[in-house]
């Protein structure tokens, strides 16, 4: 590595660590070369390297959701006001 190095500490799940180890270890590399690597990429794209997102919705949650909101709007569907107003109408 050209230049200094400094020490840095990171606090990380035992398992995961583990886990860590052994895949970079295949890798043939060890975490710290790997933070290495996810560092100077993060700062080659000026950001987090991969997609990180949340909630990620498959087809069948999103069809879930549009027929949801389609019922909920539409006029010829029954309403029920409760819950057990709506187990009665299940049980005939």
């Amino acid at each position: 590595m050209a230049g200094s190095t400094t020490n840095i500490s990171i606090r990380m799940d035992t398992k995961l660590k583990a886990q860590a180890d052994a895949l970079f270890s295949e890798l043939g590399m060890n975490l710290s070369t790997a933070f290495n690597i996810f560092v100077r990429q993060a700062l080659r794209e000026g950001g987090i390297p991969f997609e990180i997102s949340v909630n990620k919705m498959n087809r069948e949650t999103i069809a879930a959701m549009m027929e949801t909101a389609r019922l909920a709007y539409d006029e010829n569907v029954k309403g029920y006001s409760d819950v057990e107003e709506a187990l009665q109408e299940l049980k005939r």
